[in-house]
């Protein structure tokens, strides 16, 4: 039965892929939305100028959001997103706009409410209505209130007599028209009709109305009564062709980084990679299926973030069969060693995984845009592929193990029970050179940012990069000249195949009308239009600071938040030697930043957060084994149980470092520049991270158990 079931699930993973991919069914294609910087188009982040504070800001935010949806809706744009971010920003997203800059024009007008007569005079504007609410009329049905400000009370009554006594004349059909028309931005939101003289500033707007459909209407006229100034303080284009090249580039890489696990996994573990693989095969399907379901948007970060997590959906296959391969070299049958394998590999794969998710929650709190797509698909795969271990991992290797063609220790590449476990090697009495090389590096890297100036990209300084296809090789010099009439403190670099691209990048935010004037100039020169525009990005001072503070914040929330955890699981002199491995690895990463002049930008903070998860991820499954010795071996020497935890736990945290390094090699190499941003630090913070479980936390734990427990014998 184990074996028809078998045959049945691997055959529902391959019919899955098939209707997936074929679109004779649901597809990832349709389903899933991709974002901007793989569909193009433009997305423009605008800040309230005011000082409302609390509710008052509040409900002017949702005002303000519901009138920019309004007109962003009217563009005919597919699948607009408006959101409130923070508490006075405003993030617009508009996939597959093209004028970007008469896009972000129309979101940043103020709003313009006017109270219409039928023959086109204007009675009130949204500056005289003092008020708009939710009420109900005479008969108990849902109505909107309004109240006017004392001169719009005079001209609304005025109206009002004449639109009741029929002297109102319709423009366009001559006939008498009885119609108050409520109009914003252009478009009527609201047509009642005049059944009476409105006097006392007061009036009410009946009909049948729902009750979102009168909260909607309320909140619409509110808006333009309360219009407020919005300020652009980021921006970002991307053109079609520039996102059509990095989708196709992505996809490559990813699929070349999958292969490589792939046949890894089969030239390691034989039957159990065989296994591996089919889990992996149903994981990644399950991952975009979930994505299509809560029609999540895909982007270059994310799929940087589906792709890392598949290379840590491996590592819970790699602790499970390093797991079975002791229990086989200890003397246990092939059967028994997978059923042992199995259960004592489960609390390490929670443990190691959920702390993972600790980070991936926090950077989806803190973080904003392609950052929190990032975090997304990591969050969803780390779910998956914890259930994907469990259930289906579990199932199939069990109903290998029973079959007898099958349930051979060469085809499930364990080593013979009956070989010597090899020479096991010594760390802790190295751990003082570890501790130097360590110190040196991040000494030096650290003193060379510092002296020199780490190289802070626009995200934080404040600023405006404008990539541009100049459709031939112009010097740099020739677009120096156009720019210098501008007064622009601006580096200029060649990018793209043959050079024919620019990259222009400014220190000042150039607003929408500066962004106009100079790429006038530069069309005019070179003989090109706006379609040559392949990227626009620009930050206000103001975003690089909250960024700055958002990071620094979420990285000592996500420490704090592991510590606790591992406090909670193990010990507190555990919960310190993580901590100070993750010091190491996240002052590794700056090292790194800083002698080598990188620019430091968002991408790098949200890699900061999950190198800070995954490094742990390595820690802990260290410090499970170490925990799981010292219950065994209650008499042997703290340093000797240390030293074989780590030479029982060193060839899955190479495994896993490989896995996931292969996995995000092709990326590194295929990807596009947005990609890379991602990519390099978590190359950089995964090597680091991997060196640090052995180098640094475990020699630490070591010290503090030392210093606490001074015997030398734990039987003592």
């Amino acid at each position: 039965m184990k074996k028809a079931l078998a045959a049945v699930l691997i055959l529902l993973i391959g019919v899955g892929w098939a209707v997936s991919l074929s679109g004779i069914g649901p597809s990832f294609k349709d389903e899933i939305k991709l974002g901007l910087d793989l569909k193009g188009g433009v997305y423009v982040v605008m800040e309230a100028q005011t000082e409302a504070t609390g509710t008052e800001l509040a409900d002017l935010m949702e005002q303000t959001q519901l009138v920019i949806e309004g007109r962003v809706n009217q563009m005919g744009l597919s699948e607009p997103i408006v959101t409130i971010e923070g508490e006075k920003k405003i993030r617009v997203e508009l996939p597959g706009a093209e004028d970007a800059e008469a896009a972000i024009e129309t979101i940043g007008k103020t709003a313009q409410l006017q109270f219409v007569l039928g023959d086109g005079s204007v009675v009130v504007d949204g500056s005289q209505v003092k008020n708009a609410g939710i009420g109900k009329d005479e008969q108990g049905f849902n109505a909107v209130n309004l109240e006017f400000d004392a001169s719009g009370a005079a001209a609304f009554e005025e109206a009002t007599r004449k639109a009741f006594n029929g002297e109102v004349i319709n423009a366009e059909t001559g006939e008498v028209d009885r119609v108050i028309y409520i109009i914003l931005d252009e478009n009527v939101i609201s047509f009642p009709q005049v059944s009476s003289v409105i006097s006392g500033g007061r009036a009410q707007i009946t009909g049948s109305f729902t009750d979102d459909e009168m909260t909607e209407l309320a909140l619409l006229i509110r808006a333009g009564a309360l219009p407020v100034g919005l300020l652009e303080v980021q921006t970002s284009l991307v053109g079609p062709s520039l996102g059509i090249d990095s989708l196709q580039n992505s996809l490559v890489a990813g699929v070349i980084g999958v292969g490589l696990i792939l046949i890894l996994m089969l030239l390691m573990y034989r039957i159990m990679g065989l296994v591996a693989n089919i889990g992996l095969a149903l994981y990644i399907l399950v991952v975009f299926w979930v994505l299509a379901i809560l029609s999540a948007v895909l982007n270059l970060p994310g799929i940087a973030g589906l792709i890392l997590s598949v290379g840590m959906a491996v590592d819970s296959n790699v602790i499970i069969f390093a797991r079975i391969k002791e229990e086989y070299a200890e003397g246990k049958t092939l059967r028994v060693a997978v059923d042992t394998g199995f259960r004592r590999a489960m609390g390490t794969i929670i443990d190691s995984q959920l702390t993972t998710m600790i980070a991936g929650v926090v950077l989806y709190q803190f973080g904003t845009g392609p950052v929190r797509g990032f975090a997304m698909t990591l969050m969803i795969g780390i779910i998956v592929s914890v259930l994907t271990a469990v259930l289906v991992t579990q199932f199939l290797l069990k109903t290998a193990v029973e079959t007898k063609s099958l349930a051979k220790p060469g085809m499930f590449g364990v080593t013979n029970k009956r070989m010597e476990m090899k020479r096991e090697l010594s760390y802790l009495k190295h751990r003082k050179y570890f501790y130097i090389i360590a110190a040196v590096v991040i000494i030096i890297g650290v003193s060379s940012g510092v002296i020199r100036g780490f190289n802070w990209g626009i995200d934080f300084t404040g600023g405006t990069m404008i990539q541009i296809d100049m459709e031939q090789v112009v010097t740099l010099d020739e677009v120096q000249d156009v720019l210098r009439s501008h007064d622009l403190d601006a580096s200029i670099v060649h990018a793209g195949d043959g050079n024919e691209e620019v990259i222009i990048r400014t220190t000042q935010a150039l607003d929408t009308s500066q962004r106009q004037s100079v790429l006038a100039d530069i069309y005019t020169a070179f003989s090109i239009d706006e379609s040559n525009v392949l990227a626009v990005e620009q930050f206000s001072p103001s975003v690089g600071t909250l960024l700055k503070t958002n990071a620094i914040r979420a990285i000592l929330i996500a420490a704090a938040c592991m510590l606790v955890y591992i406090i909670i699981r193990f010990e507190w002199k555990f919960g310190l030697a993580a901590v100070a491995a993750l010091i190491h690895d996240v002052l590794i990463m700056v090292a790194f930043y800083g002698l080598f002049q990188i620019p430091i930008n968002n991408p790098f903070i949200a890699a900061v957060l999950i190198v800070v998860g995954y490094s742990i991820n390595d820690t802990i499954v260290v410090f499970d084994r170490i925990r799981e010795n010292r219950r065994i071996f209650k008499k042997n020497r703290i340093e000797d149980l240390i030293d074989k935890s780590i030479n029982q736990t060193i060839v899955r945290s190479l495994m896993t470092s490989i896995t996931t390094v292969v996995a995000i090699v092709p990326l590194l190499m295929l990807g596009g520049g947005s990609i890379r941003e991602f990519v390099l630090p978590l190359m950089i913070g995964i090597l680091a991270g991997a060196v640090s479980s052995i180098t640094i936390a475990s020699p630490v734990y070591y010290q503090l158990e030392r210093l606490v427990n001074r015997p030398r014998y734990q039987g003592k």
